[in-house]
């Protein structure tokens, strides 16, 4: 009996991790970090390896960190490479976040939200704020 359980629990989490990935990969994508990527290198003839590129990094990433698989090279130059290309996606995600933040006044003026926007940005950090520490609470509060 025990061994139906184990595969539904298997499928519901690997279906709850395929879902936050794809998730996640979809918000990078609509708030403009890849296509702004590809075209500042100008590349816009390589969609296709990019878009391949994306998955595999991010199948590999999943993996990687799930399995904690130790990485056989390593070293400074390895560290200043990474770091390097890290720091340069992580800016170019806080310039498009910057950026969808400026349509925030123009879409609460499309739908008429010139009251409530910001009880809903509130509300949103509120839930946020209560998740976290009940999270916490549970998990670490024995």
């Amino acid at each position: 009996m025990m061994f139906p359980k184990q595969v539904l629990l298997v499928l519901i989490g690997l279906s709850a991790g395929g879902i936050i990935a794809a998730g996640v990969f979809a918000f990078l994508a609509i708030i403009g970090v890849f296509p702004r990527l590809i075209g500042k290198t100008r590349t816009n003839r390589h969609i296709l390896l990019y878009e391949t590129m994306i998955i595999v990094g991010g199948v590999l990433g999943n993996i990687w960190d799930i399995y904690e698989i130790p990485l056989g090279f390593g070293g400074n130059l390895f560290l200043g490479v990474y770091g390097t290309a890290v720091g340069i996606f992580v800016g170019c995600l806080v310039m498009s976040l910057a950026e969808t933040l400026k349509a925030l006044p123009v879409i609460s003026r499309r739908l008429n939200l010139g009251v409530g926007l910001q009880y809903i940005i509130l509300s949103l950090g509120l839930g946020k704020l209560i998740g976290s520490l009940i999270f916490f609470t549970e998990k670490f509060g024995q």
